[in-house]
């Protein structure tokens, strides 16, 4: 076992605990536990999930630690991790220019 997934590893998402295995990513710690779908989309409010599970598609995007626009097929589970469902309506936030 990695440091980072101890033996009775979780994460919570949406406040809820996830439990993971070593190795594990978000999604699918997530789909291991029924959870297909954590965002949708702004038009239609289609519900979105893991669809290419490698990286290259943005419909698995969640919130990690703060840290939003983050996929959940390429973020690796961490033991304590805060994920949240990305809602299509929340503004992203502006980075602050540097003088």
């Amino acid at each position: 076992m990695t440091e980072d997934a101890p033996a009775g590893a979780t994460l919570t998402f949406d406040g809820r605990p996830i439990p993971f295995r070593p190795g594990q990513t978000v999604g699918a710690a997530l789909m291991a536990q029924g959870i297909a779908s954590w965002r949708t989309t702004r038009r239609e409010r289609t519900e979105r999930g893991l669809f290419c599970g490698i990286g290259v598609c943005f419909d698995c995007l969640v919130t990690v630690d703060g840290q939003r626009v983050q996929r959940a097929c390429v973020t690796p589970a961490r033991d304590g991790q805060d994920v949240r469902s990305e809602h299509p309506d929340a503004a992203l936030p502006i980075p602050e220019e540097q003088a």
